[in-house]
């Protein structure tokens, strides 16, 4: 206990430990001989080139510098003279811009989306080769009754014949949203008042017709990851056996939406947010790699994110839940458009 009572705390900066005075070894402590320096969003000491924007992460940037720990508080950095006779002079001071560029002007979230042209591995073709939905996931096939509408969201398609089957379905492939009074949906973001209008809105997918409904209510889990670069944002979703001739995504200077399906699991991952920056779409790319799938958003002007995205929170009296959506999907599928 005495031992205890008798531990100084060291003042090196970075350092902060407790020491023993009698024994303390010439490289007991690991410390910043410098002092710390905040610029431009970045933290880091005078001491060593290392840098970060996290604050957290700056306090636990290691020691460069080794010697025995110390009682005694560094000096502050010497502030500079000020000359008391001058205090009332005007100063002007004219800012350089840093560089010659115009900052851009934000775009509005809902411009009209791009759908990105994937790269596809051979790899992930290879592994999806022959897959199957599971045999709970499977609808219960039985003989298609004349006139038997398509189960597709928005398409007004009925069956007539074989020749049915050969014709293109044109549907939504993302869900219903109602906010504020808009009604859309998440795949092409055209909004609309009018609950008639919205039920009348032509497919933005082409495909083929659904005869039996499916179970489309099931909700992928995939980790997603980023990075940056100078130049690009890099979005990595770890995913496998996804369908890539199902899967969209898309893509506005501000606004990305992810849509992957997983046939074995008859599920899908979403992802749809704002993004902290605004990129330049034609010179984003994405691959879909059989482990992954990797988006590369080009930085449409200089400068390091501090996040990915930006938090659009709902008002809690109209969020959606997910048993709303269910219920909103079949309510849908019940209405006859023919009278309206």
């Amino acid at each position: 206990m005495s031992q205890e009572t008798n531990l100084l705390l060291c003042y090196h900066r970075g350092c902060g430990k407790n020491f023993d005075p009698n024994d303390n070894k010439d490289d007991d402590c690991v410390y910043h001989c410098g002092y710390p320096v905040f610029h431009d969003a970045y933290k880091g000491w005078s001491c060593c080139n290392k840098k970060c924007t996290d604050f957290t992460e700056f306090l636990n940037i290691k020691g460069c510098t080794k010697s025995k720990h110390s009682n005694e508080k560094p000096p502050e950095p010497e502030k500079p003279s000020i000359d008391k006779s001058k205090i009332d002079e005007v100063i002007e001071v004219m800012s350089k811009p840093v560089h010659n560029r115009i900052s851009l002007k934000r775009p509005v979230f809902d411009t009209a989306q791009l759908t990105l042209s994937p790269t596809i591995s051979p790899v992930l073709l290879e592994q999806i080769e022959g897959l199957t939905a599971t045999e709970a996931d499977k609808p219960i096939e039985s003989k298609i009754q004349i006139g038997q509408n398509c189960k597709n969201n928005s398409c007004k398609g009925f069956y007539m014949g074989i020749s049915s089957d050969e014709e293109t379905c044109h549907y939504h492939p993302g869900v219903p949203i109602f906010h504020e009074g808009l009604k859309y949906w998440s795949c092409c973001q055209k909004k609309t008042t009018e609950f008639s209008v919205f039920l009348d809105q032509p497919g933005c997918t082409q495909g083929n017709h659904v005869w039996f409904s499916k179970n489309t209510g099931k909700k992928a889990q995939c980790r997603m990851d980023w990075h940056q670069t100078g130049s690009y944002v890099i979005v990595s979703i770890y995913a496998k056996k996804y369908m890539p001739n199902q899967s969209v995504i898309k893509l506005n200077p501000i606004h990305l939406t992810v849509d992957l399906f997983f046939i074995e699991e008859n599920s899908r991952y979403n992802l749809d947010i704002e993004l902290r920056g605004i990129v330049d779409v034609e010179q984003s790319s994405v691959n879909m790699l059989p482990t992954k799938v990797e988006i590369k958003l080009k930085k449409a002007e200089p400068g390091s994110w501090s996040k990915l995205d930006i938090s659009r929170e709902l008002k809690p009296e109209i969020s959606e839940s997910k048993e709303n959506v269910a219920t909103l999907n079949t309510q849908i599928e019940a209405v006859d458009l023919s009278d309206l």
